[in-house]
């Protein structure tokens, strides 16, 4: 960890530079109507969906399978679409609807000076399957005014089949 001068004049340690790859805008839709969502960014707008990973262990009345989250590719820009489900961090918590997503190679450095900067994390890093953005590791923060950011690994290459 490097000194850098705080906020008002004083020498804190804070996280070694960390560099981001992307920034991913993240809408969470009803966990029922994140096809539809997905498909209506593609009809509306001519986004591309480049990327989805699903969930297939949901509830019995629940619709099969879970979208974790689906990438689309929209004016240059990437956004993902995931879907809310009923025991989700941010419907528990009565959070916001959208994150931001940046990709970084360091999430446990990205957390880090979040933190040193007053963000809290939210729980530690999910790996595999539980992951979204088509990431392989996956964590969150929230900053001092309520925003969720989560910090994901670069995306290789979705695991999930893009339906057409």
């Amino acid at each position: 960890m490097a000194l850098e001068e705080g906020q008002n004049g004083g020498a804190e340690k804070v996280a070694a530079e960390v560099s981001f790859k992307s920034f991913k805008p993240q809408l969470f839709v009803e966990a029922s109507k994140a096809n539809d969502a997905v498909q209506f960014y593609k009809t509306a707008f001519g986004a591309v969906e480049t990327c989805r990973t699903t969930q297939p262990k949901r509830k019995a009345d629940q619709e099969l399978p879970h979208i974790v989250s689906a990438q689309l590719q929209l004016a240059g820009s990437t956004f993902v679409v995931s879907g809310l489900s009923d025991d989700s961090a941010s419907t528990k918590a009565g959070g916001t609807l959208f994150a931001m997503c940046l990709e970084t190679e360091d999430l446990e450095a990205a957390v880090a000076k979040a933190v040193a900067a007053g963000a809290v994390a939210e729980g530690g890093i999910v790996e595999g399957e539980g992951a979204c953005c088509c990431a392989e590791r996956v964590t969150t923060v929230k900053d001092p005014y309520g925003f969720v950011w989560q910090f994901c690994s670069p995306a290789d290459e979705c695991g999930a089949n893009v339906e057409a």
